[in-house]
This record gives C-alpha cells, structure tokens and sequence, in this order.
C-alpha cells in the first residue's frame, strides 16, 4: 500500500505523457539529424526523464497538499489523507529530480538537463503558485508541459535551436489549453472551493473558455502543417492529421455552442485522444520514409 501511495504521488497518467512527448522529440531527431536512433541513449532518456518528471509531479502535490485536501477529486491523494507524511512526500520528490537531473547530465547531455531543471522550475516555482491568482496560469503551465520534446531533442543533438524542436512544442503547448480548459470547467466548483483561479475572470457562462479553447484547436492545424511545410513530415502525416483535427474541432464546436459539464467533459476526453493519435500517426510517417 506504501508503495501504491508513492507511486500515485507521481502522477503516472501525466509522467507517461511527459516520457512520450520526450520520445517523439527524441525519434525525430534521430531520424531527420543522426539518421539512427541510439536505442542505449533512449533508455537512459527515459529514466532520467521518468525520474526528473515523476519527482516533479510529486513535489507538486506536496505543495498543494492542503488545497488538495479541499476538492473532491483530489482529497482521497496519499498527502491529503496523511498515509504520506509532508516530510516523506518532500524528501522523496526532492530526492527523484536531484537524482534525475544528475541521471540526464551523466548519461545523456548537459543542455537536456538544463531544458528538464527549467520544466521543473517553471512548473513549481510559476505555474503552481499563479494557479491561486490568475487563469492565466494556464499559459504559463503550458510551458514546462510542451518543453519534453525539446528535452528528447536535446538529448540527440546537445542543441536547442532547430526548428523541429520547437515546432513538437508548439503542437503539445496548444494542445494542452483546451484539455485543461475542458478539465477546469468541468472540475469549476472544486477549483473554485479550493481557491484555484482555473477560468478566465468573470466567465461565468464559459463562452471565453469554449473561445480560446477553440482557437487553439484551430491553431493546431497551422502547427501540424508547419512540419509538413519544413519537411520534417510527410504526406502520411499531413493527410492523417486533418481527420484527427477535425475530430478533435467537433468536440470543441460542441462546447462552444452549448457549454455544460456533458460537452466540457466530451471536450476533455477527445483532448485526451488527440496526442497519442498525432503521436503515432507521426511515428509511422517518420519512421517509414
């Protein structure tokens, strides 16, 4: 049972997406720069990223360990409910990026480390704390969240500054918007018990929400494109896309037109799809031509 309560301290639904939006930075950069995949350096990618993100997940429900105890989908986590203590849950947060940070600077590269440490920095010292002031939060959190293909990358190519990179980033960074969008409206009478400021201000019917949720989809075809246009993807992709996109536009035009905790959560779930589907239909396209 100790163990399972140190286990959910990591978030493991969000470290799972953090290590396959890192893969995805890390494949194409094989691909498209090295012309191979270092499949000893993937490993050690993984566990230094797994480690970094899973101690960042966990130093996060430490801070928040008193608000978490006042929301309902939160309450029953191993830091509310006192089956963790506050000093186990810090020492072993703190301990997982230490070792983590120091895991990827050994064993993969410097500035793949430094992209991990400024996630983690951002994603506690920024978002975390903005979440109680501002929706803006959401943009600020969007930030450590779309930075892991950007670490992949780095762990490839020790650089930064290719326009790839940054385009991986582009794709989770408008991406996760209409996903926490979705989540907050649903969720809005427990963030907003717990004193969280998840929603635009004064929005009490969602139509700004259900807007720049939207406009983030349709964002994301311009970004989906944008790979094709630099030839960092083919047709494969490009045509798989769109589907998915329309797919993903649906639920967000649904929203917008009536915006009830039926259509926010369908929002949320097709969100949910939408990464992994891009995900992969840019694997095979990568990986077969």
């Amino acid at each position: 049972t100790k163990l399972s309560d140190y286990y959910m301290l990591t978030k493991p639904g969000i470290t799972l997406t953090v290590l396959i939006s890192m893969l995805m930075g890390f494949v194409m950069a094989s691909v498209v720069i090295m012309s191979s995949i270092d499949w000893v350096l993937m490993i050690h990618a993984i566990i230094g990223t797994y480690l970094i993100a899973a101690g960042t997940a966990a130093h996060n429900q430490f801070l928040e360990r008193s608000l978490d105890g006042l929301m309902n989908r939160t309450k029953a986590r191993p830091l509310p409910t006192q089956r963790i203590s506050a000093f186990e849950g810090k020492l072993f947060s703190v301990s997982l990026i230490i070792i983590g940070l120091g895991y990827l600077i050994w064993f993969t590269h410097p500035i793949a480390g430094v992209v991990s440490l400024s996630t983690t920095l951002i994603y506690l010292g920024l978002y975390t704390p903005m979440k109680q002031k501002t929706a803006f939060n959401i943009m600020i959190g969007a930030i450590p969240g779309a930075l892991p293909p950007v670490g992949g990358w780095a762990v490839v190519t020790g650089n930064i500054t290719y326009p790839g990179m940054w385009i991986l980033f582009a794709i989770v960074f408008f991406w996760q918007i209409p996903h926490v969008m979705a989540i907050a409206w649903v969720c809005k009478e427990d963030y907003f018990g717990a004193g969280f400021k998840m929603l635009p201000k004064d929005d009490h019917n969602g139509r700004k929400t259900s807007i720049y949720a939207l406009l983030c989809i349709l964002i994301l075809f311009l970004v989906n494109y944008s790979l094709y246009a630099f030839d960092l993807a083919h047709a494969l992709f490009l045509i798989s896309s769109i589907p998915i996109g329309l797919f993903f536009l649906f639920f967000g035009l649904r929203f917008i037109q009536s915006r009830t905790h039926e259509t926010a959560r369908a929002l949320m779930f097709a969100s949910i799809a939408y990464l992994p589907l891009i995900w992969l239909v840019l694997s095979i396209d990568i990986l077969i031509n």
